[in-house]
């Protein structure tokens, strides 16, 4: 059975050359960064090259880089971090109302801390409008943060815009940049924002390997403390061959980005032209061009995602219905929700992420075994039996 891994939106394979990178560190080399000898030193300046590499990759000085254990991490420590170490000036924070829930959750942490915090809508298509934003700012807003691109739709946000909105106001901004950096050009000093988060498995670095990214002179508030890591702003022991491979990744993200926009593009394009017409009902989510490369996402009406997933998985295809974080929650997104998507709808997304690895031939393979699945699914369906039925028209 042919097997086709389309998730990457969930984490990418590790390079070979990004293992061989990590590989020595995982044995010759393992002394902790912090010890004043010269195995420490050789664990000491392989983490500062792997951070040269990654501020390269976004467009920023090495000394701004601070590595964490994941995206997840680097939003947690952006949102409380920042928002503690600026309350003497307010404490109103604004987020998107699609952000991921490592914004979302830390937000409402602040909330129950006395902190108040405005959700900005989106439209149909996931876009968070400038606009909105600055309506919702305030004389004692401290910080807003807003995602560069959503990792279930695949709609890249005007940060850039935003930017400027936000900075005429004395709030700092912090854009989650795990979905994007990696995968599209990213320039930290470009967008204008203050702060950044990125994860290294997104581009085909290893899981374990974050970093966030905080423009000189920007204070933030520690939230790990015991050691002088990370320049005092992340204490713990650092994990070296991670760190390693992380960095090389972003080496050869920033190297092959180009060719493989292009590669990812075709394919996407490929999926999200023809999937309509071997299914009926079929809803694409995001916005339909501007998109992360490799993404293509849908609503089929009448079924449920999880029950597509597993009948896909049986056929080979590794694909999902939303954020990796929240799929075993089996809750309606709330990115398709805040979309104006109907509860119905929400249920039945699919999104496919697609790989360096990944072939014309992994699309029409997928567009060969998902429609009898649809098929099987809808004949068990009580809403497809209502429609067919002309009980209840499509929706």
């Amino acid at each position: 059975m042919r097997k086709v891994y389309l998730d990457n939106a969930a984490t990418t394979p590790l390079l070979p050359e990004v293992l061989d990178a990590m590989l020595p560190y995982l044995k010759e080399v393992y002394g902790n960064p912090q010890s004043l000898h010269s195995w420490g030193d050789e664990a000491r300046e392989a983490i500062e090259d792997a951070r040269s590499k990654v501020a390269v990759l976004i467009g920023a000085q090495p000394e701004e880089v601070i590595f964490t254990s994941s995206g997840t991490e680097s939003n947690n420590f952006a949102i409380k971090g920042l928002a503690m170490a600026q309350q003497a000036n307010g404490r109103h924070v604004v987020v998107s109302a699609i952000e991921h829930f490592s914004v979302l959750h830390s937000a409402r942490t602040l909330q129950k801390q006395g902190f108040e915090v405005t959700e900005v809508p989106v439209d149909r298509h996931g876009v968070v409008s400038p606009d909105d934003v600055a309506r919702s700012l305030r004389k004692d807003t401290i910080l807003v943060s807003i995602m560069q691109a959503n990792g279930e739709v695949g709609t890249i946000e005007p940060i850039a815009e935003i930017a400027k909105v936000v900075k005429k106001t004395k709030a700092l901004f912090h854009t989650d940049a795990v979905a994007a950096a990696g995968t599209i050009p990213v320039d930290a000093r470009e967008l204008g924002v203050d702060a950044l988060s990125l994860a290294g498995n997104q581009f085909y670095g290893p899981k374990g390997a974050g970093a966030l990214w905080i423009r000189k002179g920007v204070r933030i508030i520690p939230f790990l403390e015991g050691g002088v890591q990370e320049g005092g702003r992340r204490a713990g022991t650092e994990n070296v061959p991670a760190i390693v491979g992380m960095g090389k990744a972003a080496e050869l993200a920033k190297r092959d980005m180009e060719a493989r926009m292009k590669h990812l593009s075709t394919l996407r394009d490929m999926l999200i032209s023809k999937l309509p017409s071997r299914i009926e009902h079929v809803i694409l989510t995001g916005h339909p061009t501007q998109r992360l490369p490799g993404h293509a996402s849908f609503c089929i009406e009448f079924i449920e995602g999880e029950s597509m997933l597993m009948l896909m998985n049986l056929q080979g295809v590794a694909a999902a219905s939303g954020s990796a974080c929240t799929s075993r929650a089996l809750k309606a997104s709330h990115v398709l929700t805040a979309m104006g998507l109907p509860h119905e709808i929400v249920h039945g997304s699919l999104l496919f992420s697609f790989g360096l690895g990944n072939t014309a031939e992994d699309v029409d393979y997928v567009l060969d075994v998902l429609p009898p699945i649809v098929d099987r699914l809808r004949q068990m369906s009580p809403l497809y039996a209502k429609y067919s039925k002309g009980q209840k028209g499509g929706i």
